[in-house]
This record gives structure tokens, C-alpha cells and sequence, in this order.
């Protein structure tokens, strides 16, 4: 197959896609009318899908000429709870925001089903097709996984992509993959420090969790610069505090709330015990109380290097050499697509596609993000020929 000639034919439909999609973003785990635009858009093209998997997921299959492995393609379809203001005619106006390109993955995705289901009989195997909600919380991976997202048939390999502003001083269009761990986990922390409250003027008559709070903050940041290696990637930080109503008066407890990030589960699992350490330790030694809550969210997410090897020489085939850049350290943030990548051997690829809105780029997450609709394509034939050149080796 042609495959930049097919990807080509089909540009504008995916261009298409995405700005409805745009128009229609939700949140979270139920996605009305994201999952029944998607299912129209499969029926349309006669490919045959299950809904409602793992709340409002949609699971589609192609089914090849041959026989053979089934891959899965997966792409999430949720948004952000942001009000958007790019001033882009096919702007959002319900108060939601596809703010992380997952309206492009969609449509990407809808782009390679359709070249691929109208050369199915071409196919040595099968392709498995992943529209998955709550990929920005509280997750909708693993909830699929569990309603048989990879089974029957069973799944063999798994790849998706993300799109976005996604790298500084990098040019415009280059993929990006790495051969082993790629992004780190996704965790959430709770500390509630409890001492006695009492008037300000006074300390001496209550237990102070303010300084608690103080010290156990200060220390927190020794984990990561005392206790683990300078050569394993790790952030801790508190991003919430709450504590106290006035400000003569010390409060009976502090609360905070903190993200913590690793690309080694061994890391991982460490920070979190050293944590609680540090909690228990600080409030007694202060003789104060403590709670811990610790959620093991998203984990890190780890591509399979001989799939990613194999997908880089695909790649070849249809994007300049020059544009496909290996990683050589992973990204901090996570992604439940590793979930995925837990289960079957696959790949995860950045394409960078940032655009400019009043002359400034703005990242993730940002009421003005936008991504460059030009550059798509990239995107799409990559995931189109390593689809297929997986199915011809593994026939």
C-alpha cells in the first residue's frame, strides 16, 4: 500500500473530524456525545464496534483478509473542564475545552481506521481500535482492560500517539519515541499534620502543625536529593495547603495535597513509604498526630524496545529521518496508556504539532492551546505503516 498516498486522501476528513470534535468536548469517564460521534463515524464506514466499554469506550474491529496478530490502536477522546480562548471559529462554547489535543488523536485514529478498513483484505492479521475516555482523571484504561478491550481477539501489540506543544526549541513536526520508559507515574499524596490549636499569643499552650507543616515540607525535598539517585528521575511537590482561619490563632491541623513522579516503580514504591515516614516522624517528634493517604494513580508508562525499534523503521517509510528524534531521558508527566503497555508489548510517540495563537505558544492545559492541523498527517501514516508492517512480520 501507498501509504503517504492514502494518508493523503484521507487529511482533510481527519482535519474535519477534529474541529467537530472540538466543538463537543467532555470530561471524565461519560463522553455522550464524543462516544456517539465516534460510533457514527464507525458505522459510516461499515466497521463493526462495541460501546459502553469501561463507562462510554468504544472498541472497534477490522478484521484482515488473513489471518494473523491483532494489534490495538488507541486514542483517548476526553477533555478538560477549561473555558476556552483561542477565538478559533470552531471554538468550544460549553465551558469544556480540548485543551490536550485528545480531539486530534480521535480524529487521527478515525483517519488510519478508515484507510485501514478500506484495505482490510489486504491485511495479514487484525486491528483493534481503542477510543478510550478519562485519560485526564480519573482514568479510563484500565477500567476497558478490565471489560475485555483486549480480548477476543486477543490483543498482541498496542500503539498510540499524543500530539501537542510538546518540546521547546525543537522544530515543528518531528516524532518522537523512546526505547524504554517514557513518562512517569502518575501518584497523589494527602498528609493531615493534627496538633492542639490556641491562641497565637500563647504557643506554648497548643501543638503547632503550622511549624509541623514547615519542617515536613522542608524535609520532603530531601527524598528526592538525599535518599535516590542523581540518575533516577523523580519529583516531589506540594501543591496544596490548607491551614488555619485567623491570623493570631494556631490551628488544630494542616492539610496537604502533593503529586509525586518516578519512571521506576522501585522508585516509585520507595517515595511513597519514605513519605509517611517523614509524616509520622516530624509530628511525633513535634507531639502532634498524623493521617497519610497515598494513591497509586497512572503508572509509569514503558514502551517495548523491540516493537519501538521496529516502529522507528517504519516511520522511515513515510517521515524524513531527520524528523524522527529517540528520547534520551523520559518526560515527567503520565499518561494511562501505560496501563496498555502493561499488558501487551507496544509503543506510545509524541508528534510535535504546537501552534501559535496571538503570536505565543502555550502549553497544555492552557485556555489558549492549539495544535497545528497541517501536521496531522505525520502522525497518521506513521501509525498507519508500523501498523501494517507489524501484521506482515508477525502473520
Amino acid at each position: 500500500m501507498d501509504v503517504l498516498k492514502l494518508i493523503k486522501e484521507v487529511e482533510q476528513d481527519i482535519i474535519n473530524w477534529r474541529r467537530e470534535l472540538h466543538q463537543i468536548p467532555e470530561v471524565g469517564l461519560d463522553l455522550p456525545q464524543t462516544s456517539a460521534y465516534v460510533a457514527e463515524q464507525l458505522r459510516k464506514m461499515g466497521i463493526p464496534y462495541r460501546e459502553k466499554v469501561g463507562v462510554s469506550g468504544i472498541v472497534g474491529l477490522i478484521e484482515g483478509g488473513q489471518p494473523g496478530k491483532t494489534i490495538a490502536l488507541r486514542a483517548d477522546m476526553d477533555a478538560l473542564p477549561i473555558k476556552e480562548e483561542t477565538g478559533l471559529p470552531f471554538a468550544s462554547k460549553n465551558g469544556n475545552m480540548h485543551a490536550c489535543g485528545h480531539d486530534a488523536h480521535t480524529a487521527i485514529l478515525l483517519g488510519v481506521a478508515k484507510v485501514l478498513n478500506e484495505n482490510r483484505d489486504k491485511l495479514k492479521g487484525n486491528v483493534k481500535l481503542i477510543f478510550q475516555p478519562a485519560e485526564e482523571g480519573p482514568g479510563g484504561a484500565k477500567p476497558m482492560i478490565d471489560e475485555g478491550a483486549l480480548e477476543n481477539p486477543k490483543v498482541d501489540a498496542v500503539m498510540g500517539l499524543h500530539v501537542g506543544n510538546l518540546t521547546d526549541n525543537v522544530k515543528e513536526g518531528i516524532i518522537m519515541v523512546s526505547y524504554d520508559s517514557m513518562m512517569a507515574c502518575l501518584d497523589r499524596f494527602r498528609v493531615k499534620l493534627i496538633g492542639k490549636g490556641c491562641h497565637g499569643a500563647y504557643p506554648e499552650t497548643g501543638i503547632d502543625p503550622v511549624a509541623m507543616a514547615g519542617y515536613f515540607i522542608t524535609k520532603l525535598q530531601t527524598i528526592v536529593s538525599r535518599e535516590i539517585g542523581a540518575t533516577d528521575p523523580a519529583v516531589i511537590t506540594v501543591g496544596k495547603i490548607n491551614g488555619g482561619y485567623a491570623y493570631n490563632i494556631i490551628p488544630d491541623k494542616v492539610e496537604l495535597e502533593g503529586t509525586v513522579r518516578a519512571v521506576d516503580q522501585e522508585v516509585r514504591e520507595y517515595i511513597a513509604k519514605r513519605i509517611e515516614d517523614l509524616a509520622k516522624g516530624t509530628s511525633e517528634a513535634m507531639r502532634g498526630k498524623y493521617e497519610y493517604e497515598y494513591v497509586f494513580g497512572y503508572p509509569p508508562l514503558v514502551n517495548d524496545e523491540e516493537f519501538t525499534k521496529d516502529f522507528v523503521e517504519s516511520a522511515k517509510k513515510v517521515i524524513p529521518e531527520e524528523d524522527i528524534v529517540i528520547m534520551k531521558k523520559p518526560v515527567m508527566g503520565g499518561e494511562d496508556m501505560a496501563y496498555f503497555l502493561r499488558e501487551v508489548p507496544g509503543t506510545f510517540f509524541f508528534v510535535n504539532t504546537p501552534k501559535a495563537i496571538d503570536g505565543q505558544y502555550y502549553p497544555h492545559h492552557n485556555s489558549k492551546f492549539d495544535i497545528d492541523e497541517d501536521l496531522f498527517w505525520k502522525g497518521a501514516a506513521a501509525m498507519l505503516q508500523a501498523t501494517i508492517d507489524y501484521l506482515e512480520r508477525n502473520q
